[in-house]
C-alpha cells in the first residue's frame, strides 16, 4: 500500500538532479565507482546536515536502522558504512559539490530577486565578509593559521535579498581577506558593502572602473582633502557629507578619482563612523543604512555555524572539509528554495528543526511545514457503526 513519499524524498525532489549529474561528469566523479555513487554520498551528507549528526558513526547508525527505507530516500546503495562514506569524502572531488551549490544559489537568487532587505533600493546589494573556523594544527596540517593553530576561512559575498551567498571561497587561515577582491567579478550597478579590512584602493578602483559601487569605512589614518561640502540634516545623526580626494601619493596613484566621505553619529550607541563610497547620487542617510545592512552577513555566519555541521568535520583532508562545507551550503540554499516555492511563513531555523525530526515520516511536506495546528474535530463517516443506540 502506497503511504506517500518520505519527507526526506520530498525535500530532495527540489534538487536539479540533471545538473548534479553534469557536475559529476565534469570532474569524472564516478570513475571506477561500483556501488556508492556521488549522489549517494551527497544524500548521506545532506541527511547528516538536516538531522544534526555529529560523526560518521552517527550517520551509519541512523541509516542502518532504516535500511529498508534507503531506496525510498533516493540512496541506491544497499547499505551505508562509515568506511565507505569516509573514503568517498576523501576521494570525490569537492568541486562537484561546489559547482552544484552554485547552481542551487542561482535558482535561489532568482526566487528571491524581489525580496526586500530593509533599504528601498532597486539595485543588487552585496555584503562581503570573512569568518574563521578554528582547527587543530596536528589534525589539519594543510590549513596553517598561526604557529600552533590551524583554521579555514570562509569568504562570503552575501546577496542581501534573501541572504543567499552569491560567492563563497574556502581558504586556509593565512589568506588575508582583502585578496578575495581579486577573485570577484564586479557587477555594474551593484553595491558592495564591506568593512575596512577590505580597504585597498587599487582593488576598489577596479570595481569603480567596472561601474560598481562600494561602501566601506575609512581608516583613521586615511589622509583626504575636502573639495565640496553637501548639506545634511544633523537631526538624523549625519555630521557631514563631503566630496574628497586622497592626498597620500600611493593611495592617489591607485585611486585618482574623487570619493564621498560621510561622517555619521549613531544616536543609540553614540559611536561615530566615517564611510567612504564612490556613489554620489544616493542620499547620505541611505549610505549609512546600507552599511548597517552589512550586519546580515555576520548573522549568516552565526546562523550556519549554529545550525549546520561546519565546525566539527567528518574527515581531516582538505577535500573532505571542503566537500562538507559545500554540501552544508547546498542544504542551506535548498531549504531557502523550499521556503520560497511553498510560500512558507516559518523561518529557516523553524524549518530545519521540523525537518530534523521528521525525515522518515510520510506526511505531505507543505502540510508539515505550514506550522498550522491540526483540526481537532474528526469527521465521522455515515457508515460508521454506533457502539450504543439510544
Amino acid at each position: 500500500m502506497n503511504m506517500g513519499k518520505l519527507v526526506f524524498a520530498q525535500v530532495t525532489e527540489h534538487l536539479p538532479l540533471s545538473t548534479f549529474r553534469r557536475c559529476v561528469a565534469r570532474y569524472r566523479g564516478e570513475l571506477r565507482v561500483r556501488s556508492f555513487s556521488c549522489l549517494d554520498q551527497f544524500l548521506c551528507m545532506a541527511f547528516a546536515q538536516l538531522t544534526f549528526r555529529e560523526s560518521l558513526r552517527e550517520i551509519e547508525a541512523c541509516l542502518r536502522a532504516h535500511t529498508v527505507k534507503l531506496y525510498h530516500m533516493g540512496i541506491r546503495s544497499k547499505g551505508v558504512s562509515r568506511s565507505t562514506l569516509a573514503d568517498a569524502n576523501e576521494a570525490r572531488d569537492w568541486r562537484i559539490y561546489a559547482d552544484f551549490a552554485q547552481s542551487l544559489i542561482g535558482m535561489a537568487r532568482r526566487l528571491y530577486a524581489q525580496e526586500p532587505f530593509g533599504v528601498d533600493l532597486s539595485e543588487t546589494v552585496y555584503a562581503l565578509d570573512t569568518t574563521t573556523i578554528d582547527l587543530c594544527l596536528s589534525v589539519f596540517p594543510w590549513a596553517p593559521f598561526m604557529t600552533s593553530k590551524a583554521a579555514v576561512k570562509l569568504h562570503t559575498l552575501l546577496d542581501l535579498r534573501g541572504n543567499i551567498p552569491a560567492f563563497i571561497h574556502i581558504s586556509d587561515g593565512k589568506l588575508h581577506e582583502v585578496n578575495i577582491l581579486d577573485q570577484l567579478l564586479p557587477e555594474a550597478g551593484a553595491f558592495y558593502v564591506m568593512d575596512r579590512g577590505f580597504l585597498d584602493y587599487a582593488r576598489l578602483h577596479r570595481f569603480h572602473q567596472a561601474g560598481s559601487f562600494f561602501v566601506t569605512r575609512a581608516r583613521a589614518n586615511s589622509p583626504t582633502q575636502r573639495r565640496y561640502s553637501h548639506p545634511v540634516d544633523r537631526a538624523t545623526g549625519l555630521i557631514c557629507d563631503h566630496t574628497v580626494v586622497l592626498t597620500n601619493p600611493y593611495a592617489q596613484h591607485h585611486f585618482p578619482a574623487p570619493l564621498r566621505r560621510i561622517r555619521f553619529k549613531d544616536l543609540e550607541s553614540a559611536n561615530t563612523f566615517i564611510f567612504l563610497t564612490n556613489n554620489f547620487t544616493l542620499p547620505a542617510l541611505t549610505i549609512t543604512q546600507l552599511y548597517r545592512c552589512r550586519w546580515q552577513v555576520e548573522l549568516f555566519f552565526k546562523w550556519i555555524k549554529q545550525h549546520l555541521r561546519i565546525k566539527a568535520f567528518f574527515g581531516t583532508s582538505e577535500n573532505a572539509v571542503k566537500s562538507q562545507i559545500w554540501i552544508a551550503v547546498s542544504v542551506y540554499v535548498l531549504v531557502a528554495i523550499i521556503k520560497k516555492r511553498l510560500n512558507l511563513e516559518a523561518s529557516l531555523f523553524q524549518l530545519l528543526q521540523i525537518l530534523s525530526v521528521t525525515m522518515f515520516e510520510r506526511q505531505p511536506l507543505h502540510q508539515l511545514l505550514t506550522l498550522k495546528p491540526a483540526d481537532p474535530l474528526v469527521s465521522v463517516s455515515d457508515n460508521q457503526l454506533n457502539l450504543f443506540d439510544f
